[in-house]
């Protein structure tokens, strides 16, 4: 089977590459350093479209809407186009309402942020190509971790190599996470089995902020003291919402509809994707 990977050179789609790249015949594209022109996807069977534009602070409405409604659907049409027929879309739990504690694939949507809107806007005219030859996937994880991860959890890494003392103890709230190798299943689950629609993809178990950094120092054999500091959940509630959230509220998913629908099993667990992602995927 041919597959077009966007993203290719990013975090998930580097793995992709790595576990899958002996099953699947798989050709690369770069919105930044090839040209759109000249792609050819006649015999392509399968888009995997892994690039967007993600959270990043100075970008405009403007820049989220090139590169991840428009650079979308450019890819969409084109491919359709030529022939091939299945579309699989990397969105995100983002394009849901960021109030709800517990997310289903039905659940409500309310983007809050321009990424979110940027990406809901791509699922919702990919849709409109859809067609009974052409069919489109929507996959939407949350914080996605593993080796080399960027992001919150890079930071949250470093913080815990520099500082042995954190007051994140006792916080007893419920985030769901997913390890790149279990998302990275889900695409591959999704390719062979064909199906379409939307799918919430999440490791099988929710964590708190003092669980995963316990985890993460049991991996790295560190030792860490968490303190319970009482005033400073208050104190970033004022002073920084968007850690606050992070760091103390709950953001759970329950995906079992994803997973009957798809008859499929996460191949790793918490306590493995924590260990692979401190100690190395190849363990």
């Amino acid at each position: 089977m041919r597959l077009l990977l966007t993203g290719a050179n990013g975090f998930i789609g580097s793995f992709f590459q790595k576990m899958y790249g002996e099953r699947y015949d798989i050709q690369t594209f770069s919105f930044l350093h090839d040209h759109f022109d000249v792609l050819d996807l006649y015999g392509v069977d399968v888009i995997v479209h892994l690039s967007a534009l993600v959270h990043q602070p100075k970008a405009t409405q403007a820049m989220f809407f090139e590169a991840n409604v428009k650079h979308t659907l450019s890819l969409a049409q084109k491919a359709k186009e030529s022939g091939a027929k299945h579309f699989i879309f990397m969105s995100t739990i983002a394009v849901y309402d960021q109030s709800i504690v517990c997310l289903r694939e039905d659940s409500l949507l309310g983007p809050s942020s321009l990424y979110g809107s940027s990406k809901l806007e791509a699922e919702q005219q990919l849709l409109m190509l859809e067609d009974e030859h052409f069919k489109i996937s929507i996959v939407r994880p949350p914080m996605v971790y593993g080796y080399n991860a960027p992001g919150n959890i890079k930071s949250l890494m470093n913080l815990i190599d520099k500082i042995p003392l954190l007051p994140f103890g006792n916080i007893n709230n419920k985030r769901s996470f997913i390890y790149v190798g279990n998302l990275c299943a889900m695409i591959d689950c999704i390719i062979q089995t064909q199906k379409r629609g939307i799918f919430l993809a999440s490791d099988d178990i929710p964590l708190s902020t003092t669980k995963l950094i316990e985890l993460i120092a049991n991996a790295k054999k560190q030792k860490v003291y968490l303190l319970n500091v009482k005033f400073l959940e208050g104190l970033l509630k004022w002073l920084k919402p968007s850690l606050y959230q992070r760091l103390f509220e709950s953001l759970e998913i329950d995906n079992t509809k994803t997973k009957h629908f798809l008859n499929f099993k996460n191949p790793y667990n918490v306590h493995e994707g924590i260990e692979k992602m401190v100690r190395g995927e190849s363990l």
